[in-house]
């Protein structure tokens, strides 16, 4: 049973200024990850004393991982572009889907040979979306994987490279990669393009890309076979807010005008983080970490780890000793295990 960490807060207030009111009358009603609870829900009383009052701000909800729990994706449209890059073993494309009503670009690189082929979804880490370029991001993870005989879709998210534009909100906006890597999977088997074997899907997730990959293992426990998580982030969400906002004071502060501090709001932290669905998950897993990690303490994978356990979870955790956030002398090893993994996962 999943216990919901968003309690139903309804504000009534009298407003005071014009820019109160903008700031929550403006906001619109159909924004993803953003709903305007009913002042009175249910109250069906004509008394004038118990009518809702019409001057009252209604507070919106926090975004959360049991939207996307709750949510019916329709990604779609995979569209081939240009090709980008002609190697002996595969064949590099620009692709673009539709995640809900916005575009999302991203590369496909495709094995040479009739297929049809497992697909890997490759979730990269954060890249300042003003210097991001398309299919930026785990690179080398791309051209290994491919030449295995794995389709490879490295999806852009929003906001990056050429996918639409939004700005819902800070959180609301990271929940949005979620959704867009959840609709490259339904993308793909929407599609009809021949090399796809769409029973055989996997993802593997670098950073917050793991962090992406862990939401999609709680929220959609069935949508892909395997998954594997290079240095993901903590899958508390507490964890990457004391660590990385601390850099960013301006990013700081606008998440704690928005939503509050894990300190202060609780439940909004609990609501986002993978660690408090983590009975949901059933698809098995794979964890690289290195020791000498500098971005994702090491302590954050031996957490997440000991959580999977305790809650009899599938998960190999492997821990490489010196290696950084990218790795280095271990990387062949962990491109070799990472293969082995989703060979096993993935039938064909």
């Amino acid at each position: 049973m999943i216990f919901s960490a968003r309690p139903i807060i309804v504000i009534a207030v009298v407003v005071a200024t014009v820019g109160l009111v903008a700031f929550f009358l403006m906001r619109p009603e159909s924004a993803p990850g953003v709903a305007v609870l009913p002042e009175r829900a249910g109250d069906t009383s004509s008394d004038p004393a118990e009518a809702p009052n019409p001057n009252a701000v209604v507070s919106p909800t926090w975004p959360s991982i049991e939207e996307l729990v709750d949510k019916n994706f329709d990604g779609r449209d995979l569209s081939v572009g240009q090709i980008l890059e002609r190697h002996d073993a595969y064949t590099r494309y620009y692709i673009t889907y539709r995640s809900g009503e916005l575009s999302i670009s991203g590369i496909m690189n495709v094995p040479s040979g009739a297929g049809p082929f497992p697909v890997l979804i490759l979730n990269h880490g954060y890249i300042d979306p003003a210097i991001y370029t398309n299919g930026r991001g785990l690179r080398r993870e791309q051209d290994y994987l491919a030449r295995q005989g794995f389709v490879v879709i490295h999806p852009d998210y929003r906001n990056h490279a050429q996918s639409s534009r939004v700005d819902d909100g800070e959180l609301e906006n990271r929940l949005g990669y979620v959704e867009d890597v959840i609709n490259a999977v339904y993308a793909v088997r929407a599609s009809s393009l021949p090399y796809f074997d769409k029973e055989n899907i996997g993802m593997l997730g670098h950073s917050m890309g793991g962090g992406i990959a862990q939401t999609i293992a709680v929220a959609k426990p069935d949508l892909v076979d395997a998954i594997a998580l290079y240095a993901p982030i903590s899958m508390d969400y507490r964890d990457s807010y004391f660590k990385y906002m601390a850099r960013n004071p301006e990013r700081a502060e606008r998440i704690r005008e928005r939503y509050g501090t894990p300190e202060e709001n609780g439940p909004v932290w609990d609501a986002l983080s993978p660690a408090t669905y983590v009975e949901r998950i059933s698809v098995p897993m794979i964890l690289f970490q290195g020791t000498r990690d500098e971005s994702v303490p090491k302590e954050w994978s031996d957490r997440t780890a000991e959580l999977m356990k305790t809650e009899g979870k599938a998960l190999d955790y492997v821990v490489y000793d010196g290696e950084a956030h990218e790795f280095g002398p271990r990387w062949t090893d962990f491109m070799r295990q990472t293969t082995e993994f989703f060979r096993r996962h993935l039938a064909s």
